[in-house]
């Protein structure tokens, strides 16, 4: 995350990353990877450890960028922060269907409605201030769990392509990723 440098340098988040992707090797468990505004950096130190398994989250690369990922068996994660923008859509519109997950990154990167993709978001949910919370409603301008189904909304509108088959494809890539590929 070359956006934070002010909490961790370069170099140290550099040496973390490999010491993280050598217990991967050796432990064949899959990795959850964030990457913002390494300039390639981190498509090159992937490049370097092919053959690992895991999800790229958050993702708001550019189209080439998602290829490279995913040509190296990588998921892409989608959430609200990925789709702010028509390039973003596009890119998203064009993730492989077997390398396709949603997550959310709650309490962080809902579909906000000065995203690109807010106008395709079917589902609207209650939201009250958080001293007003209730079983009822969500928290005001923080992402939850249930937030997913806005961003599979976009998705599929995106995609032009039924929202309870993507779900589904959508599951089976994270039950793939995560657990080996067993069915529901």
């Amino acid at each position: 995350d070359y956006d934070r440098l002010h909490f961790c340098a370069v170099e140290v988040q550099q040496r973390g990353f490999e010491v993280q992707l050598q217990l991967a090797e050796s432990t064949g468990l899959p990795l959850f990877l964030h990457n913002r505004n390494t300039s390639g950096a981190f498509a090159a130190v992937m490049c370097a450890h092919k053959g690992l398994r895991g999800v790229v989250h958050s993702f708001d690369g550019g189209m080439d960028e998602m290829r490279e990922l995913t040509a190296l068996g990588l998921f892409i994660g989608i959430n609200g922060c990925s789709l702010r923008t028509e390039e973003n859509l596009r890119v998203a519109a064009s993730v492989p269907l077997g390398k396709l997950l949603i997550e959310t990154d709650a309490p962080w990167c809902q579909v906000r409605p000065t995203h690109a993709g807010a106008k395709l978001v079917a589902t609207k949910f209650a939201e009250v201030k958080k001293e007003s919370w209730s079983a009822e409603s969500c928290v005001k301008s923080r992402n939850e769990p249930s937030h997913c189904r806005q961003v599979l909304e976009i998705l599929a509108a995106i995609r032009e392509y039924p929202v309870t088959e993507l779900g589904a494809a959508v599951h089976q890539n994270a039950r793939s990723l995560f657990y080996g590929g067993a069915s529901a």
